[in-house]
Parts: C-alpha cells; structure tokens; sequence
C-alpha cells in the first residue's frame, strides 16, 4: 500500500453534497509503517450521542476529519443514497455551503443519524 484510501463528503458545484474518494500518498516512514506527510490541523473534538439522535440536513461548518470511535452512524445525502460508518470508519468532512451562497434546505448538506443500540462516539479533527 502506498496511499491511503480516504473517503470524502464534500459539495460539488451544483451545490449537492457528494461522496468521492482520494488518495493520500504515503512516502514517509518505513516499509514496516509508511507515512502521510504531516496534515496540519487546527484542533479535535469528540462527541457522543445516544442511540436514536438524528440530524436535519446541514452542512459541516469546518472541514474535519470524521473517525467513528463506537458505534454507527447513518449519512444521508439529498439523492436519497446513505452510507454507514462503522467503529473504526473515517471520512473527510468538507460539504461546506459554497461561498457568497445562503444555506438551501431543499439542497445543501447531508443528514445523520445514529444506528442501532449503541451510543455513538465520534472524534472531529478540524483542518488548520
């Protein structure tokens, strides 16, 4: 392996959040443990949720790294497709409302909702 399979949540030019996948390359470290270059970052959160939250369609307000810690959680997107991240998931969040536009309930953004019994752990990694 020597990129890294990142998944991203991000608001495509008609305005519709969408999922994509990146690389990102690993030319550091050593054959035993390869590396990313150093991604600044500007702080993490961590939040928890009990099981049957769910959210109304929003958009992220900083781009973040997503990483689930426990439990599952539901993103849904306006086509009507969702995706499920489980303990141990990740995905870069960057569906941002585009700028000089007014957040549109009827197109930006992504809902969630957590999954099963489980109480739901996520940590948030804001990029710099």
């Amino acid at each position: 392996m020597t990129t890294f399979k990142n998944i991203v949540l991000y608001t495509d030019t008609d305005g519709y959040a969408k999922f994509r996948e990146a690389d990102i390359a690993l030319p550091g470290g050593s054959p035993k443990a390869l590396l990313s270059d150093l991604i600044p970052s500007g702080g993490f959160q961590v939040r928890h949720s009990p099981p049957g939250v769910s959210s109304d369609f929003h958009c992220t307000t900083t781009a973040q790294w997503l990483v689930v810690l426990s439990g599952e959680m539901e993103i849904g997107l306006r086509d009507g497709s969702k995706r499920v991240f489980k303990a141990g998931d990740h995905f870069f969040s960057n569906d941002l409302v585009p700028a000089g536009v007014e957040f549109d309930d009827k197109v930006h953004g992504h809902s969630s909702r957590v999954l099963g019994d489980t109480p739901l752990t996520t940590l948030f990694v804001r990029t710099a």
